[in-house]
């Protein structure tokens, strides 16, 4: 059964993405990001500059299948099409609502910001994911 994970109250929210998409690539685990276009466009340039010193090869969906198979973290606005995806580890869900197909997913991770709206959404997909049984953790970003 797939893991859900929220990350409650980062308040440099795109850092704290680049630096937990770090993590999940540095433990040699593949990682599907999605999120609208315009989240992706700041998240795919930050994970450039967030650091001098990390290279996190990353990719979008819409690239040739060659360069995506070979991707471990790939950004899609959508995964409606789940065998477009190379992997199925870990979902980083950075949408407002939960992501379609989620459950094919080992893991989703849900960051949530300290603005009031993104927590309101948040609790309407905690409790999405908990009427559906699926076991849910917290961890409080310091």
């Amino acid at each position: 059964m797939t893991e859900i994970i929220f990350h409650l109250n980062a308040a440099q929210k795109m850092d704290y993405c680049c630096r937990l998409i770090r993590k999940i690539y540095s433990a040699q685990a593949n990682l599907v990001v999605k999120a609208s276009s315009e989240v992706l466009s700041k998240l795919d340039q930050e994970l450039w500059s967030f650091s001098k010193t990390d290279f996190i090869p990353h990719c979008h969906l819409k690239e040739p299948f060659e360069i995506v198979n070979l991707c471990p973290v790939v950004l899609t606005e959508t995964i409606e099409s789940l065998d477009k995806l190379p992997h199925h580890e870990v979902l980083l869900n950075l949408g407002e609502e939960v992501a379609q197909g989620y459950e094919k997913f080992e893991k989703v991770i849900e960051v949530v910001g300290l603005e009031e709206s993104d927590k309101v959404k948040a609790r309407l997909r905690w409790r999405f994911y908990a009427q559906r049984g699926y076991p849910i953790s917290k961890h409080e970003v310091t």
